[in-house]
């Protein structure tokens, strides 16, 4: 087990100004190309400020109450440990595992066997002083973008630290990783990055969460998400978001397939104040493969909003994507989809589907699936769905003996189930599960 060494001779004033920026760089220890990577996001930043948000992704969600003068990055001083309860370590074995707390890297380690065969499993800050050469090629050149929008160029100027995984050429890693991204000072910012490069042949399962030491603590999370498989490589990786209801969670996120690779993504977002994806999947070589899959449950007046993008950029691609959600309260949905095939990508089958389903009167959800074709010879469809529970369901299950609550959760579970099936890793399955129950008994 080894923990983090970082500067903390400097205080970073709150908010994300120039004096906020120059003061976290003078807590930053990382080769030069990183620190001129930072300069050029932070300019391109301060330039987007003074632009419109594309209103095809944004003009659903409202931004007003975000204020990010309040928040503030942590400078690095001494991480205390974390106590608070999260989804999913404990519940199984693991390769390895990775903890950040406030942006900062807090433990680390990784099984010994995996480490020599060449496995690299670790913190982003460490791997990029390191690894230079390997990170600086793969590191926001390849999926994420820096200038896709504000969001994106902020990320890139302050980004805290975050996860690396690399596996070699033909290593198959069996047993599943573990990565952990918690909040828990007050109005503390975190930027943390997750970054994935399997090579050709290689095959690794990450299971990665993030989760607020308190229920009462305001946070700040703008993250991405990188997933790069070469020719033949397969990757499950998984996302629990599971903030308090008083965190601001943007995020863009992208995963890149070479020929015959496999990608099959999972998001499970249960927390937050308002959470917006930006995820993108692109299918870059033939007979690539993508399988996303997403279960949301939002209450109170939660908004959970995604912007998915299937590219199919080659041919004889397929990628299939399933959204579930559920809303209770006053919580809001917003999911809008794209399938998009280049003239190159004859033969392609593309999937999208998003079904949505309201346990209060006074919920929404807005689903807008869409499709944008340039080859003649492809299979593309699309669809999706809300409804509300259905009385007779409940009565039903109550007459045999269940209580409403039991009944209740009966009908959600089955509602999730077709999304549980496609995920092969027990315990992922078994931690959404609890965390639907835990979400159904709020309020009563």
């Amino acid at each position: 087990m080894s923990t983090s060494s970082i500067n903390t001779s400097a205080e970073i004033p709150v908010g994300f100004g120039e004096a906020a920026f120059e003061a976290f760089l003078t807590t930053r220890d990382e080769p030069d190309w990183v620190t001129q990577l930072r300069r050029q996001a932070f300019k391109r930043y301060c330039e987007l400020l003074e632009s419109e948000l594309d209103p095809e992704e944004w003009r659903r969600v409202d931004l007003r109450a975000l204020r990010p003068d309040r928040f503030q990055l942590s400078a690095g001083s001494e991480v205390a440990k974390y106590s608070a309860e999260t989804l999913l370590k404990g519940q199984a074995e693991f390769a390895g595992h990775v903890t950040h707390i406030d942006g900062q890297l807090a433990s680390t380690e990784l099984a010994p066997e995996l480490a020599e065969k060449g496995v690299i499993f670790g913190d982003l800050s460490m791997v990029a002083k390191e690894h230079s050469e390997l990170i600086q090629k793969h590191f926001m050149t390849k999926a994420v973008c820096s200038e896709t929008d504000r969001f994106s160029a902020w990320h890139a100027a302050f980004w805290t630290g975050g996860t690396v995984l690399y596996v070699p050429r033909n290593v198959v890693i069996e047993t599943p990783l573990h990565s952990l991204i918690s909040l828990q000072a007050e109005k503390t910012a975190d930027f943390s990055h997750t970054l994935i490069i399997l090579e050709e042949g290689a095959s690794a399962t990450l299971l990665e969460e993030t989760a607020s030491a308190t229920e009462e603590n305001l946070g700040l999370h703008v993250g991405a998400v990188e997933l790069i498989l070469a020719k033949e490589a397969r990757l499950r990786y998984v996302q629990l978001q599971n903030w308090n209801d008083k965190v601001w969670h943007i995020a863009h996120q992208a995963g890149r397939v070479e020929n015959n690779g496999f990608l099959q993504w999972t998001v499970g977002g249960i927390g937050a104040k308002l959470a917006h994806i930006h995820q993108d999947v692109v299918l870059d070589g033939r007979g690539s493969e993508a399988e996303v899959n997403g279960v949301t449950f939002a209450t109170d007046k939660q908004i959970h909003s995604f912007y998915t993008q299937q590219a199919h950029n080659a041919p004889e691609t397929r990628s299939d994507l399933l959204y579930k959600q559920v809303l209770r309260d006053h919580s809001r949905a917003i999911w809008r989809g794209m399938i998009r095939v280049e003239p190159e990508g004859q033969q392609t089958n593309g999937y999208q589907r998003n079904d949505s389903l309201m346990l209060s009167p006074t919920c929404r959800t807005d689903a807008i699936p869409g499709l944008e074709i340039e080859a003649d010879d492809v299979r593309c469809t699309h669809g999706a769905t809300a409804g509300r529970v259905d009385e007779e369901q409940i009565f039903y299950c109550m007459t045999r003996g269940m209580s409403e609550y039991e009944a209740m959760h009966m009908i959600v579970e089955g509602f999730f189930q077709t999304v549980f099936d496609r995920i092969p890793v027990e315990v992922v399955r078994e931690t959404l599960n609890q965390a639907i129950i835990k979400k159904l008994g709020f309020g009563r």
